[in-house]
């Protein structure tokens, strides 16, 4: 199943606590956990949706899949762009639980234990 920009939109706002803003411009639609990003598209170029990413797993990712690259304005060693409207949409949900995850795992553990971690 291939993936469109409101499906992962959706697939982001499903994850406890997490909302939408844009806080950088008018197109620029970012989505947070506890006030910090976890995935990121420019709503002009919605094929390219930016996640973040364990360091040596996104890597890996943009060895393995064509469709995968260091996120622009963002830093590369954290964070990926996925061509989302190309790839599988398990692949896609996996990767923004990832990224949901990468974020939370940086929070206070008294933050972290509300969401069982």
């Amino acid at each position: 199943m291939i993936m469109n920009i409101e499906d992962a939109r959706l697939y982001c706002l499903s994850k406890q606590d997490a909302t939408e803003d844009f806080p950088f411009d008018e197109t620029t639609l970012a989505f947070r956990v506890e006030n910090k990003i976890f995935a990121i598209v420019d709503l002009e170029n919605t094929e390219w949706f930016c996640v973040k990413c364990d360091a040596d797993k996104a890597v890996e990712l943009r060895d393995t899949y064509s469709q995968i690259k260091p996120a622009w304005h963002m830093n590369k060693r954290y964070w990926n762009m996925m061509d989302i409207e190309h790839m599988d949409g398990a692949l896609v949900c996996e990767l923004i639980d990832h990224s949901y995850e990468e974020v939370l795992k940086k929070l206070p553990k008294k933050i972290r234990q509300k969401y069982g971690m």
